[in-house]
């Protein structure tokens, strides 16, 4: 497998997954080749994301109307190890992989029913004001709860 610049040692990094998300690729998701297309795992990283979120009960409390809060993406990656193909069964996994002030780093990792990694992911994440735009610290009980 080829060096991804993010993760240090593979085997441990993928060990420390618990959480994720079960999906399958549907056909409107791949190419004409059959392929699942290359914009389509971003998707799936948003989707385990926001489950992710929502275990950590952080989702319900950006969505209230009168939230200060709210979550943005300030950069994603994603990098394609095993083709990946229509109705094949997957595991979208996420995990905090370090947290800042504002912001946390989530990594992401597919794996496929034959347990084999096939994408790889990393995004960094920022809790800003919905009125200001500019970033609010985690509350220290967050940072506990992403930390586990």
């Amino acid at each position: 497998m080829r060096k991804i610049d993010y993760i240090e040692d593979f085997s441990t990094w993928e060990r420390e997954f618990v959480f994720f998300m079960p999906t399958k690729v549907r056909f409107s998701e791949t190419d004409m080749f059959g392929h699942l297309n290359n914009k389509v795992p971003f998707t799936y990283f948003e989707e385990a994301r926001i489950e992710f979120f929502k275990e950590l009960r952080f989702m319900q409390e950006w969505t209230k109307k009168d939230a200060e809060a709210m979550i943005v993406v300030a950069n994603l990656q994603c990098d394609y190890l095993k083709q990946v193909f229509f109705d094949e069964p997957l595991k979208v996994y996420v995990k905090v992989q370090s947290i800042g002030a504002s912001s946390a780093d989530l990594h992401y990792m597919v794996k496929n029913d034959r347990d084999e990694v096939c994408l790889v992911g990393r995004s960094t994440m920022v809790q800003a004001s919905k009125k200001t735009g500019k970033s609010l610290p985690w509350p220290e009980e967050w940072k506990q709860k992403m930390k586990k």
